[in-house]
């Protein structure tokens, strides 16, 4: 019974007393000592009877129950599957795990309203059979107003244990003490919340194998923990499954693509989602499309994404924690990183922004990071680590630009502006140097690929520098920021769409300042993206106004280069007497200039027109001129290229006298085209040059050796699939022209119409009339080759017009010829 052993211990030690009493009355000696052993044998029985059994469980034991004090896991709980495997995995692991270690710490840390609490809330659900003595749980609330001290969160776990702290137990490390010695023995998990800093943590880690603490921070918390974890963003699936779960599933299927959009503006934070979710399942009559319309102005981003001024209500609360916690320095770097639209930006950045050394700006931006407002977007291809902002944050910081000082600001971005100026303009002129002065140095392989590497790291962030110093209307900085970006896209010949807009900005540019040498370079930059783009009017029309400004200006160097590019868009355009008036004009003007480079790359222009008016001895002899050239300059770029017009002109020779019947040299002149085109191929594949390794297998697959018909289709479609992936939409057509000659030449012929038929939509697409009419001959050729008069007709008569229409009179009489045979 409850009361038996209190009433025995007060009757036991009542008796006690009496004895004890009679020691000293007048009593013989022999009685006084049985006296005393009773009265000891009575004290003894006192003590016993009030002495807790078990000095680790607390008195009352039948009422007392473990420590349960975890929060519950969000209903809405979704994803995470890989990380929850991933805590099973370790924990699994350690309780099978024989050695007697210290507890097992788990530290998860990740940038505010990732999800860190809700996953380790439902974790801590899952483990609970694991630890049968009790769930302990605090909240350090992250540096939100003051600090929980560690004290506080031990005089709490200790008296949930049942520890009776009538008096003061001193201070940590007289607690500390306590919680080692109450913990001993058990197994307890422990959840530390939103931890601020490992000072809070340390103290709240038991040295008992049986337990194991669970830890949530925004940054890493440098524990030396079991196992440190870094919360990943939410992939897109998991995204739009969580807005399903609060918004209704019938509602994100209705409209996935809103819901997509939604989550991307969110930036997949898990946050974010729920405030959104939150807000459509209260208002039935918004739909998807209206929240994402109000998300999409970033000024009022952060207004949305709010339900409350607390951490779990509000996006801009949760950024403003991790913000208040930064120095002065590092919050003035996320505000001026915040006027930066590239997608991310190398270290040096950080440093010119806050105009200190490289190594200090770098430091801060890892401290942005650590923060948990930064981000490493990983290395690039020059071996550079580049760092972003996350997207809720860059709104965020933008929000403060006021707090910066305007003319103190602008003066931030024109130093980043300028550095990437430079830093463009290096690698332009060590891709390309030709491209930038008479005689420019000579350029090595390695800088060469090194400028190309630095492109395709650079590009999206070189662009939006452009348009920034547009915006701002820095017009000598936006024409040379441009002007180095299209060069090293001519070098490349790579990013099309990109090259187009930018040379755009840079025209644009140089017409502002009123610098009309400026405005030259710039036209002829825009007229070699336009002539590639098959605009060749307006190639021509830019190239014809650079070359009177230059004329105008004295500039002879420049007027030879504007000459040579009228004459090679009139080349395009099938003008053939007028355009070698302007090549031999740009031979004649460079050999005046003493610049053997551009003379040598002009002889080599004016070739390729002598092929195309089927003078291959003639354009044989140019290329072994300008081969020579280039070889004595150590031009290995320039000399793959010759060599790759060389193999097109021994393979045109070589057809020659196949049809002549002269097999036996024309066989020999295959070999040596294929070889010439191979080793030009090798060159620009080692170089990394993808769209010269293209043109060259496409060159290769035109060659028209009867013997290697298939090898040669194989050819031109590996060069289709490689400017497919540069993006080169006018290369793809032109591609497709060659793999339908390839197809007819081995008698392919339903195959081969179905490829020169794409050329031609292809180049009809892109407004290229020129390439239209050859596209459409040659398949009336390849009709009439197999018999098909009837089929050729339509085709050729097509062409026809379209030569009539462009004035083109070597184009109208080869297919009047074509015509005639096919009896029209």
């Amino acid at each position: 019974m409850p009361l038996a052993a209190p009433v025995a211990a007060g009757v036991a030690a009542a008796a006690a007393s009496v004895l004890a009493a009679f020691v000293d009355w007048d009593v013989p000696p022999a009685i006084k000592i049985g006296l005393t052993a009773g009265a000891a044998l009575l004290v003894g029985l006192t003590t016993w009877a009030t002495t807790d059994k078990n000095p680790g469980l607390p008195e009352g034991e039948s009422q007392w129950r473990q420590p349960d004090q975890w929060p519950p896991a969000p209903e809405h709980f979704t994803g995470r599957v890989d990380d929850l495997a991933e805590l099973r995995q370790v924990f699994t692991a350690r309780r099978k795990a024989k050695d007697l270690g210290p507890s097992l710490v788990v530290s998860v840390y990740g940038r505010g309203g990732i999800g860190k609490s809700a996953l380790l809330a439902r974790f801590a659900q899952e483990a609970a059979q694991w630890f049968p003595d009790g769930r302990l749980y605090a909240n350090l609330r992250g540096g939100v107003d003051a600090e929980v001290r560690p004290e506080e969160v031990l005089v709490g776990f200790l008296r949930a244990l049942g520890v009776r702290l009538t008096t003061d137990p001193g201070g940590l490390d007289e607690l500390r003490k306590l919680w080692l010695t109450w913990t001993k023995g058990r197994r307890i998990l422990i959840g530390v919340d939103n931890a601020h800093t490992a000072q809070q943590v340390k103290p709240l880690i038991p040295a008992e194998p049986g337990c194991a603490v669970l830890v949530s921070s925004r940054q890493p918390l440098f524990l030396g923990a079991t196992y440190d974890k870094q919360l990943g963003q939410f992939s897109e699936a998991q995204g739009v499954e969580l807005l399903a779960r609060l918004a209704g599933g019938e509602r994100v299927v209705e409209d996935l693509a809103s819901a997509k959009q939604i989550v991307a503006l969110c930036d997949s934070l898990p946050l974010a989602i729920s405030i959104c979710g939150g807000r459509l399942a209260t208002r039935e009559q918004w739909t998807l499309r209206e929240m994402a319309g109000r998300l999409l102005d970033e000024r009022r981003r952060l207004d949305q994404l709010e339900l409350g001024p607390t951490l779990d209500k509000s996006v801009r609360a949760s950024v403003q924690l991790s913000y208040d916690d930064c120095t002065g320095m590092q919050r003035r770097l996320l505000r001026l990183l915040s006027a930066l639209t590239s997608p991310d930006v190398p270290g040096w950045v950080a440093g010119e922004l806050l105009d200190i050394s490289v190594l200090d700006g770098g430091d801060q931006l890892e401290a942005l990071i650590d923060a948990q407002l930064a981000e490493s977007s990983g290395t690039d291809q020059t071996g550079t680590i580049r760092y972003r902002l996350h997207d809720l944050v860059r709104v965020f910081a933008a929000e403060l630009a006021q707090e910066d000082e305007p003319g103190r600001r602008r003066a931030a971005i024109e130093r980043v502006l300028y550095g990437y100026r430079r830093r463009a303009e290096d690698a332009a002129q060590e891709r390309w140097p030709q491209d930038w002065s008479k005689g420019g140095h000579r350029s090595t392989g390695p800088g060469e690929v090194h400028a190309g590497d630095w492109l395709n790291a650079e590009r999206l962030s070189l662009i939006a520098m452009v348009s920034l110093a547009s915006q701002l209307q820095l017009w000598d900085l936006t024409w040379g920021l441009a002007r180095a970006f299209c060069s090293l896209c001519h070098s490349l010949r790579a990013y099309w769409s990109d090259w187009d807009t930018v040379a755009e900005l840079g025209c644009q540019a140089a017409e502002r300042s009123g610098d009309r040498r400026a405005l030259g370079i710039s036209l002829l930059d825009r007229a070699a993206v336009q002539g590639g783009l098959g605009r060749r009017a307006a190639a021509r029309a830019d190239a014809e106004r650079a070359l009177e400004l230059f004329t105008e200006l004295g500039e002879s160097w420049w007027a030879a280069r504007a000459m040579r590019t009228v004459g090679m868009s009139l080349f395009s355009d099938g003008h053939l007497d007028r355009a070698q008036e302007f090549l031999i004009g740009a031979i004649t003007a460079f050999k005046g200039e003493d610049d053997l480079w551009w003379l040598a790359r002009t002889q080599r222009n004016l070739a390729e027109m002598r092929l195309a008016e089927r003078r291959p001895e003639e354009a044989r002899e140019l290329l072994e001129d300008a081969l020579e050239v280039f070889k004595r300059d150590g031009n290995r770029y320039s000399e793959a290229q010759t060599l790759r017009a060389y193999g097109e002109v021994i393979a045109a020779q070589a057809r020659g006298q196949s049809r002549e019947g002269d097999h036996r040299e024309a066989m020999a002149g295959f070999a040596k085209a294929g070889h010439n085109l191979n080793r030009a191929a090798e060159m620009f594949k080692q170089r990394g040059e993808l769209w010269e390794e293209a043109r060259c297998l496409r060159a290769a697959g035109e060659v028209g050796d009867p013997s290697n018909g298939l090898r040669e289709l194989e050819m031109v479609r590996r060069a289709e699939e490689i400017l497919a992936a540069l993006g080169d939409s006018w290369g793809v057509a032109r591609t497709a022209l060659s793999t339908g000659r390839v197809l007819a030449r081995l008698g392919r012929i339903e195959e081969s119409e179905r490829e020169l038929r794409r050329a031609v939509r292809a180049f009809e697409e892109l407004e290229d009339r020129w390439w239209m009419a050859l596209s459409l001959r040659y398949l009336g050729e390849a009709h009439l080759d197999t018999g098909g008069s009837g089929a050729a007709v339509e085709p050729l008569e097509q062409a026809r017009d379209i030569y009539r229409s462009l004035g083109n009179e070597a184009g109208m009489r080869r297919t009047l010829e074509l015509l005639r045979r096919a009896g029209s």
